[in-house]
């Protein structure tokens, strides 16, 4: 595990100055900050989650390199350790704290209000106070580029998705896809279905947690056995449950979330990884720290897009032979006509 950057900061109205770290707070811990150092706080994923725990940490370990700060995460392995985590993180006397999902939501409030001297960021979720900046992604642009993919690949003429929870960072996935799907149909006059989502009921398929693997095995396998060829699991670790599930099945290809799974999973399951729509969380916590150092860091909240690089869809990697040059021209076309504003993705989940 790398090492955490604290920093001292002033709280001008919204702003957050870095000015080197001071004591920690009366109670807390008596370790002598370091002259610069961060503290992120994980949820109970742990920070190895091929998601946005590890996503977030890789942004802090570039801040280390480019910056010169200190990082350290502070790994949760269950709800109790939520808020004593955060609270820890206050007591570094470190002036940035990074919370990482919507667990963290309460506690990261609650330290917040209760030290407005003090610079906080949350990923994936929305933290609404003076010195919280919430850094999200509107997903479901490059889910729609996603799903339109599926719909160009699929064999059967039938995909899936499904999540760890009903959450709108997780259905804001779905929605896009589904909508990708459907403009696919629209362009090609074709009937491409997609299991496990319901974008008018707000309602699919779910696991009801993020860590269980076995429960993402069974659920994928179920979708297979219905005729699902290509499948976009947004459940964190569970997805890993598809990706065993399409190796062993054979003719079934999965596309990951958050980074890209041909990098981030086994080495095993890249044959079976068509794609990955991307967070580029690692870009946020640079600028992040960046701004907290500057002098210009401010609770708006930083909003990843396909205009600004924040979301995006990974390379085929080995399956780049199911995309033809004319499927691959029509989502670059997409893609600029989601930045260009001519097409719009809605969700009721969307930043």
């Amino acid at each position: 595990m790398g090492r955490w950057f604290g920093y001292g900061a002033v709280l001008v109205a919204a702003s957050v100055t870095l000015v080197g770290c001071g004591p920690a707070p009366e109670g807390g811990s008596t370790e002598a900050a370091s002259e610069s150092c961060v503290r992120m706080v994980t949820n109970s994923g742990g920070l190895e989650d091929r998601s946005f725990n590890q996503a977030s940490w890789e942004g802090l370990q570039r801040a280390e390199d480019e910056l010169g700060v200190e990082a350290e995460a502070i790994v949760s392995t269950g709800e109790t350790d939520l808020a004593p985590n955060v609270q820890q993180a206050v007591e570094s006397g470190c002036e940035l704290i990074v919370t990482v999902g919507f667990e963290l939501a309460d506690a990261t409030l609650s330290q917040a209000e209760a030290n407005p001297d003090l610079a906080f960021a949350i990923v994936d979720e929305v933290v609404e106070a003076e010195n919280v900046k919430p850094v999200i992604f509107d997903t479901a642009q490059a889910s729609f580029l996603a799903g339109y993919l599926a719909a160009g690949v699929s064999k059967t003429g039938i995909v899936a998705t499904f999540g760890g929870g009903n959450q709108p960072p997780v259905t804001l996935f779905m929605d896009g896809f589904v909508d990708g799907v459907a403009k696919y149909n629209e362009v090609h006059g074709t009937a491409v279905q997609v299991l496990g989502w319901d974008k008018a009921a707000q309602d699919g398929a779910f696991t009801g947690d993020f860590e269980d693997i076995n429960k993402g095995k069974a659920l994928s396998e179920s979708l297979i056995d219905q005729g699902a060829d290509v499948i976009l699991p947004v459940a964190g670790q569970v997805g890993e449950g598809a990706t065993a599930a399409a190796l062993e099945r054979g003719g079934v290809s999965v596309i990951w979330v958050d980074s890209d799974g041909y990098e981030s999973l086994a080495a095993e399951f890249r044959p079976v990884l068509l794609t990955s729509v991307l967070k580029n969380t690692q870009d946020a916590m640079v600028e992040i720290v960046g701004a907290v150092q500057d002098g210009s860091f401010s609770n708006e909240p930083y909003v990843g897009t396909l205009e600004n690089g924040g979301v995006e869809i990974a390379p085929y990697h080995d399956l780049a032979p199911l995309v033809s040059p004319a499927l691959d021209g029509e989502i670059e076309g997409l893609r600029q006509a989601i930045i260009s504003g001519e097409i719009v993705v809605e969700s009721p989940s969307a930043p």
